[in-house]
């Protein structure tokens, strides 16, 4: 079951939608101010792997050890 995450554009308010099976996406309502006007937010995805461990390098120093390679090279801007 897919969730969507959508932006009111009434009050602002971001929400996320879990869209059941048979029900009709197209029917969303803003959880704040009952709006039906909205926009579909560009999310990415999680995929569960069932594995707990973590071997990602921490990000608490400003380094998250992706290498820098100046400027925007591969779309990594700031992350060097």
């Amino acid at each position: 079951m897919p969730i969507f995450e959508y932006k009111c554009t009434d009050c602002e308010a971001v929400y996320d939608v879990l869209h059941k099976g048979a029900e009709n996406p197209d029917i969303v309502q803003c959880p704040s101010c009952e709006s039906r006007s909205y926009v579909k937010k560009f999310s990415s995805f999680a995929a569960s792997t069932g594995s707990t461990v973590s071997s990602a390098p921490s990000c608490e120093s400003g380094s998250c050890g992706v290498p820098s390679y100046g400027g925007c090279a591969s779309g990594m801007c700031g992350l060097g």
